[in-house]
């Protein structure tokens, strides 16, 4: 079960979990290899196991047989096994709609954060999220389970190393929003355009200041002698934000 042997084996990913193994096959974006079941579990997924494409094989072990697999107890007694399916950057871009929001991540290294945004970005409708090469994997099972699964279902892809991701965007038709402390516009004044990328840095150093010297930087307003925010905490207030501002001029 380690990530470090899943990457490289013909991007496979692990499913865990009743709800995240629902959305793996109802979303269809990423096939489903196979599943392996707690033994006591059986009866209680029978619907879910049913549904599963007639190929898919099923496996069941003992508790005991599962916790040595994995390395540690665990309790949601399902385990799917995922074959990883990814856009080109560009092929993703060209085929949104003429209006359009996208979450565009740059170095976010942390799997909570990851699955955070990702579950922020099905929320309010954020149709793709690009990544840079320099963000963790949200295939990630951490970054999976904290999504809740919109990891599985939100259309996504990443940057190869040395790509330009404002310049792609931009190229594309759409208008990037940095979120940034030092930005120039409060959001709640924002009026994002037809086609639309909000912007997300790491945690500490953030956006980089030639990426904010070629976009639109927004910024939270704040109380006094604080700053700023966790970055998924913040891609939830922005789409929420850039989600209804969208409806209104729609």
């Amino acid at each position: 079960m380690r990530e470090r042997d899943l990457v490289g084996r013909s991007g496979l990913f692990v499913a865990e979990g009743r709800v995240v193994l629902e959305k793996l096959v109802q979303a269809g974006r990423h096939p489903l290899v196979s599943v392996l079941v707690a033994e006591h579990r059986l009866q209680g997924l029978k619907d879910l196991l049913a549904a599963l494409p007639a190929e898919t094989p099923v496996y069941a072990a003992a508790q005991g047989v599962m916790d040595a697999i994995v390395g540690f107890p665990i309790h949601r007694g399902i385990l799917g096994l995922g074959r990883r399916v990814e856009s080109a950057p560009e092929a993703l871009l060209s085929c949104l709609p003429a209006r359009a929001l996208v979450v565009a991540l740059s170095a976010i290294a942390n799997h909570d954060n990851m699955g955070g945004v990702f579950r922020n970005a099905a929320a309010f409708g954020a149709d793709a999220v690009l990544l840079d090469a320099d963000c963790c994997d949200p295939l990630y099972r951490k970054a999976i389970r904290v999504s809740v699964g919109a990891a599985l279902t939100t259309p996504f892809a990443r940057l190869p190393a040395g790509a330009d991701l404002v310049g792609v965007l931009q190229d594309q038709g759409f208008e990037v929003l940095a979120l940034s402390p030092q930005g120039a516009e409060e959001l709640d004044a924002v009026v994002p355009a037809a086609r639309a990328a909000a912007l997300f840095g790491a945690e500490g150093p953030g956006l980089a200041a030639g990426v904010l010297a070629r976009t639109r930087t927004v910024r939270i307003a704040m109380a006094g002698g604080f700053d700023s925010l966790n970055v998924a905490t913040t891609s939830g207030i922005v789409l929420h934000r850039l989600a209804a501002a969208g409806r209104r001029v729609t």
